[in-house]
């Protein structure tokens, strides 16, 4: 029984589609949804294309599986970083990483540079007041629109642009995580400033396909060229480097000439190792 003036709760947000359900299997591919915990406690979501559309005949057989990375926001640069200190190079046979993001210190990105630099900094942490941060959590939601409508009234940013100018904040190195001061880093590394992740160590003769484009305002060429005299004694048999002049950062997911261009090469270098 409620009484006048009774605050009804609102019901809960309805659990939302894998992307199984939403995207894969809808367009005709077998997929399987997993949730699986990492050792430091997050749980991820991950899919499992088990074979190409429901066609007959094409169900099974033996495939060389592949690992697909998002790339939004540290995808090419977990790979990066993680091969620079020997992990997951015994896992995988080799790494195909389009528009790589290993340095920003050239990214032209207004918006890019603005956002980078407030969710990396202390600005997001005081801003939402949490030390994790979920845009999708029903209590972020509210947050999260008012930092971007924040975010997109600055002078000078097009936040038409913004899903592809979310990245690391621009600083020319590639450091670990920094927890905020001297003390707390001394702590976790025994130094008071985060190390740099050398990307000179990744092994010469992990077989590595790196493709970036001319035009991209966040991976720059300059940056580009960095990563790439990083693995100047990379085995050269090993190593496989695609310029495409044209393309943007979205142009490699986007681009109606993606798949000619830059996907069959990337099968190509698959199929070699």
């Amino acid at each position: 029984m409620s009484h006048a003036g009774d605050m009804v709760p609102d019901p809960p947000d309805p659990l939302p589609l894998g992307i199984c359900e939403s995207f894969v299997k809808p367009q005709g591919y077998p997929c399987k949804e997993y949730q699986v915990t990492t050792e430091d406690g997050y749980i991820l979501s991950m899919q499992n294309m088990q074979g190409g559309r429901f066609v007959k005949g094409n169900e099974g057989g033996k495939r060389q599986p592949v690992l697909l990375q998002h790339g939004l926001q540290m995808g090419a640069l977990v790979a990066l970083a993680s091969f620079s200190e020997g992990k997951l190079v015994d896992m995988l046979k080799s790494a195909a990483l389009p528009t790589p993001i290993a340095y920003l210190s050239h990214m032209t990105s207004v918006i890019g540079q603005v956002a980078a630099k407030a969710f990396l900094g202390e600005t997001m942490t005081d801003l939402l007041g949490i030390p994790e941060f979920n845009p999708k959590g029903p209590s972020n939601r509210k947050v999260f629109a008012c930092f971007l409508n924040s975010l997109c009234s600055k002078p000078g940013i097009n936040c038409y642009d913004l899903m592809t100018s979310l990245s690391a904040v621009c600083k020319g190195v590639t450091t670990k995580l920094d927890y905020g001061s001297p003390k707390a880093n001394m702590v976790h590394y025994s130094q008071s400033k985060p190390p740099v992740y050398k990307m000179s160590n990744i092994p010469n003769d992990l077989p590595l396909f790196l493709s970036y484009g001319g035009q991209d305002a966040i991976s720059d060429v300059y940056d580009d060229q960095l990563l790439l005299d990083c693995l100047k004694f990379h085995h050269s048999d090993k190593l496989t480097v695609q310029f495409v002049k044209d393309f943007a950062h979205m142009d490699f997911v986007m681009g109606v000439t993606a798949k000619s261009i830059v996907y069959n090469a990337m099968i190509s270098f698959f199929n070699r190792y």
